[in-house]
């Protein structure tokens, strides 16, 4: 059964965020981003960060840093929000959140947003951030890539495009909650419709198409569950068990174990959609950020 603070959160998502998105009239481009920079309501505020903006190869960042964390191993952090919302200040709780449980720093990236820059926009700007890393001189075993709904799905997009470059692959990816499939035909669309209270059918087409700008809604770089997964590294994958986009995660991990990889998917009942946004205010939150912890920490080579 979901924890108080839980339900008590889905009312905060319902009056703050909902309500903006999914308005009666479709919302204009500036209303639903200005709605969605509501998600940092929903996170506390951890203790012991601080954060340094950053040029990162040309693409703006925020470094995390946690009080007594390690400076050469970074997660990588591309945020949330369609290709379309979201930014580093919506953000910046969440990336405190996962330095801390990491013990390192994390980058959060502001790539560009469609429909100014739209696909593939976004992964070049992820993937030029991960070749900046690495010529700051950060070795690959030091380096994760992880992010959240769009941002999942341009994690798994950055190290499907790293491996196609020749690059080399991260010590591990934790897309969480990844949105994989821009044509939105997974069964449980239909199934969790009524109980996902950000992610809909028709917010997705609409933000899809701005992605798009008239592109290949099966492009591998766009919609990961069309990906070649041979070659990429580790997979970590949460996934609340309320979310419309449910079935995207269990899809890119059939592909991904078809092809060798090695891929945990944890599932958390009567969740929502990027639940661990709640992080310092719901118990589940904090369980779901320590354990993207307890899974880098040994890969970074950290006790």
């Amino acid at each position: 059964m979901a924890s108080p603070q839980a339900e008590a959160m889905k009312e905060l998502i319902r009056s703050q965020v909902t309500e903006a998105l999914y308005q009666t009239e479709p919302p204009t481009l500036e209303q639903m981003r200005e709605g969605g920079e509501g998600f940092a309501l929903l996170t506390g505020e951890p203790e012991g960060v601080t954060w340094t903006e950053v040029d990162a190869g040309g693409v703006a960042g925020l470094w995390c840093d946690p009080a007594g964390g390690v400076t050469d191993r970074v997660v990588q952090y591309v945020h949330g929000g369609g290709y379309v919302i979201g930014s580093l200040a919506s953000y910046r709780k969440l990336g405190g959140h996962i330095a801390r449980a990491v013990g390192a720093r994390v980058l959060l990236v502001d790539y560009g947003l469609a429909p100014e820059n739209p696909h593939p926009g976004p992964v070049n700007d992820s993937v030029a951030v991960f070749r900046w890393l690495l010529d700051q001189g950060h070795a690959p075993a030091h380096l994760a890539v992880a992010g959240d709904s769009a941002g999942g799905g341009l994690t798994l997009a950055t190290v499907l495009k790293l491996r196609d470059d020749g690059l080399p692959q991260p010590v591990g990816a934790v897309p969480i909650s990844p949105w994989a499939d821009l044509e939105g035909v997974g069964a449980s669309m239909t199934i969790n419709a009524d109980k996902d209270l950000i992610v809909k059918a028709e917010g997705l087409k609409g933000m899809a198409d701005l992605f798009l700008a008239g592109g290949d809604a099966r492009d591998p770089l766009a919609a990961p569950i069309y990906g070649d997964y041979t070659g990429i590294c580790p997979l970590y994958i949460q996934v609340g068990g309320d979310e419309t986009l449910l079935d995207d995660t269990h899809r890119v991990a059939e592909a991904a174990r078809r092809a060798g990889v090695d891929v945990t998917v944890d599932v958390f009942p009567e969740m929502q959609h990027v639940f661990q946004m709640m992080a310092g205010n719901v118990p589940e939150a904090d369980d779901a950020v320590q354990r993207i912890g307890t899974w880098l920490r040994p890969r970074f080579g950290l006790a």
